[in-house]
């Protein structure tokens, strides 16, 4: 392995050294990602909730995303040299790849981080929505009873109220009118 290195030009050594290195800091940050680490947490970033916070967005210097250029950009860079390209391109072309991959990785981290909610319970996206009784609402507002409805895609079961009449009997299909400032349905019944 020695004898190969040093057969090596110097240009090459530093591309191989580049590969090694980048490859062994993928593999780690692969590795904790898989097994639900965040290898983002080694730049130093802090991760809060806070209400109404949208993110940090579109991030292209990170760790994670380093870490992919340094690896596509030695590989590549090996991969043109084997290719017999002179060194100026080389080191061009493998740039190239390399902020191509932070691209891609920036981009795909933004994509998922997009996908994740937050679980809070926003009751205006109730009002719309079509749900059945499971306890009977009294009328003109009474008694609270209980609707099971579809809300931000998972099935809940809400206290309501109604302004009709007579009450709601269990199993009426019912729609939701309006939200109480407290987080009360105002139902009525579908016609």
């Amino acid at each position: 392995m020695q004898e190969w290195y040093s057969a090596l030009s110097s240009f090459e050594q530093v591309f191989w050294g580049i590969a090694l290195i980048a490859s062994v800091f993928f593999v780690f940050v692969l590795v904790t990602t898989l097994l639900g680490g965040d290898a983002d947490g080694l730049e130093g970033d802090v991760d809060a909730e806070i209400e109404g916070d949208t993110g940090i967005g579109f991030q292209f210097f990170s760790f994670k995303n380093l870490v992919a250029f340094f690896t596509i950009f030695g590989w590549s860079g090996i991969s043109f040299l084997e290719a017999g390209m002179s060194k100026g391109i080389v080191v061009l072309l493998a740039s190239a790849c390399g902020l191509a991959m932070m691209f891609v990785m920036a981009f795909l981290l933004y994509q998922m981080r997009k996908m994740t909610s937050s679980g809070t319970l926003k009751m205006k996206n109730a009002i719309g929505q079509i749900g059945s009784v499971y306890l009977t609402i009294g009328a003109n507002r009474s008694r609270i009873g209980k609707v099971q409805i579809t809300v931000q895609g998972a099935l809940r079961e809400l206290e309501a109220l109604t302004d009709e009449n007579e009450e709601i009997t269990t199993n009426t299909v019912v729609q939701v009118k309006e939200v109480t400032a407290n987080g009360i349905l105002i139902v009525s019944p579908t016609k």
